[in-house]
């Protein structure tokens, strides 16, 4: 049979069967199988738990959130960096039934405002301050009610559903209620409350709302259940071998499905011990965290692990101790694998492919994978899910062809909170999820990305969508048109490149446009690069042409 007339599809093995429980019913069941194993190391907070004593501290605070009267279907957001209370803020509000909504710590106030509105959060858990941001004085700029009302008593006409702010500051301003009172509320809560509630949960049950960037340029809530991330971390955890002796660790934000579910629900479901190496990544303290801890699993995005070969200290720790990870997020340039395997001693190291709509892998690589297939592709179907490449028209492309790469099965999504349009033009009729990359599948079933049909941006392990860049550019009153694109950058995968046309008798410079977006989006959003253009690169139709807009700014860029 020739290769051409083989089609573009793909069935992951079925020998492994899914996890029929809840996050919950999980966790406990970890807990149960190894009390005294090391669960949690969280090192910048100086803090260590057992799988007991996390149980303890999971249960507990859900009996605090019961307390604060929050129902199954409810939404609990969590605005802060890695840290122990955000993990016990997912498996606490994972074993009541309510809804966890991952925010970006980068996030500025519209951004902010946006989330908490579109998905009608009841509760947040903030940090106080976070490298430039000041939580606490952005949410009293936003919500002037809290200082003025009973804590847990919130009357706010912005956020109609929002009952109050929950701080992980020692000390916050008046209207936040501690973090540290929750251990009094859950007095108030019997265990058997909480059993009750736990027993009434289906594994079908929304989770989790996990924000992704739109082309509308709003940015769209993808909904997941139990039974879609309980699973993929499980089957990912299954790829790399994870074991209760494994340590693994995790540089990676939470806030991300790379870390809240790759790694916390990846280890909960193997009974490895969890590494927090800092609040957000350094390369030097992560370095650290592997030799001290004597870790055996790490993830990063490549230019994490760029940053950690390029540290000027990397040869004084012992990574020996180093078998596996996981390289997300971007592209792995092969001399970089090939280092990693080498120089941190990760013979087995991993690529995952996937999108927050599915939960995220539906790709992967094996351990005995040859070098050239993690360099070059995305790995194969993972269990129990389906792929396949379609062309324009919706037909299976031929192995070989490029087509748009779709899949099925446990890890696609609920849908779009609250939003049935989205989840219609996303997911088909048959329960495909369209990716909207392009890929080519050969005839061992390993898939190559070879491109992005809706232009989206991939910088440093984040997902930017021009559009949502370009709507953004729109709101200076300098601004007459702008349009966005991403050129290759060895460091970060990708750069932002903004062209921008200015109103007659208006101009900005890169500084002051640069500055403005500082306050207003997201650090990893604003772009590297401005060209001031009075016009952009079309067809005779008028349509824009970007992939000249993209040849011209690679040119000018390596000149800069």
């Amino acid at each position: 049979m020739k290769l051409q007339s083989v089609p573009s599809y793909s069935q992951g093995a079925l020998d492994k069967p899914l996890l029929a429980m809840t996050i919950g019913q999980a966790f406990d069941q970890t807990a149960a199988r190894y009390p005294q194993g090391e669960a949690l190391v969280v090192r910048h907070q100086q803090q260590r738990y057992t799988w007991a004593q996390l149980a303890e501290e999971v249960d507990l605070h859900a009996r605090a959130l019961l307390a604060l009267g929050l129902q199954a279907g409810d939404r609990l957001g969590v605005w802060a960096p890695n840290g122990a209370e955000w993990f016990i803020s997912q498996f606490a509000s994972a074993k009541i039934g309510v809804i966890l909504v991952n925010i970006n710590p980068a996030y500025r106030l519209s951004e902010l405002e946006y989330v908490l509105k579109q998905s009608a959060c009841q509760w947040l858990v903030c940090a106080g301050a976070f490298k430039t941001s000041n939580y606490h004085a952005m949410l009293q700029e936003l919500i002037p009610e809290l200082a003025e009302q009973s804590v847990g008593a919130l009357d706010c006409v912005r956020f109609a559903d929002l009952r109050g702010v929950i701080s992980l500051a020692a000390e916050p301003p008046a209207g936040f209620l501690p973090w540290s009172h929750l251990a009094m509320l859950a007095d108030e809560v019997e265990p058997e409350q909480l059993r009750c509630r736990e027993a009434s949960l289906h594994v079908d049950q929304p989770v989790n709302i996990q924000y992704t960037s739109g082309t509308t340029g709003f940015p769209k809530g993808a909904t997941l259940s139990h039974q879609n991330i309980l699973n993929n971390g499980y089957m990912v955890g299954e790829s790399l071998g994870l074991t209760a002796s494994d340590r693994l660790v995790i540089p990676v934000p939470l806030y991300h499905c790379f870390g809240m579910v790759m790694g916390n629900l990846g280890c909960v479901t193997h009974g490895t011990t969890m590494i927090y190496p800092a609040e957000a990544f350094d390369p030097g303290l992560t370095l650290q965290a592997v030799a001290q801890e004597r870790a055996t699993g790490l993830y990063g995005v490549p230019t994490m692990f760029i940053a950690m070969l390029d540290h000027p200290q990397r040869t004084s720790f012992d990574l020996s101790s180093l078998r596996t990870g996981i390289m997300a997020g971007a592209t792995c340039p092969i001399e970089v694998m090939r280092r990693v395997i080498s120089e941190m001693h990760m013979g087995e190291v991993q690529i995952a492919y996937g999108m927050t709509e599915t939960s995220p892998v539906s790709i992967q690589t094996g351990p005995a994978d040859e070098l050239e297939l993690r360099v070059t592709t995305v790995g194969r179907t993972q269990p129990q899910l389906e792929s396949k490449l379609i062309d324009a028209a919706g037909n299976t492309v031929a192995r070989g062809e490029i087509g748009e790469l779709c899949t099925r099965g446990y890890s696609v999504m609920l849908g779009y909170w609250n939003n049935p349009q989205a989840t219609a033009d996303a997911i088909d009729g048959d329960g495909w999820m369209h990716t909207g990359d392009l890929a080519q599948m050969d005839e061992q079933g390993y898939v190559r990305i070879v491109g992005r049909n809706k232009d989206m941006i991939i910088r440093g392990g984040e997902n930017i969508y021009p559009r949502e860049l370009e709507e953004f550019f729109f709101t200076h009153p300098a601004v007459a048109d702008v349009q966005v694109v991403g050129i290759p950058d060895a460091k970060y995968g990708e750069e932002i490149v903004a062209w921008i046309k200015f109103h007659p008798g208006h101009t900005a410079n890169e500084l002051e446009l640069q500055t403005w977006c500082k306050s207003r989006i997201a650090h990893f959003k604003a772009p590297r690069f401005f060209k001031f253009v009075d016009a952009f690169p079309m067809t005779v139709t008028g349509k824009i042409q970007k992939f000249k807009m993209r040849e011209i700014s690679i040119q000018e860029c390596q000149q800069k």
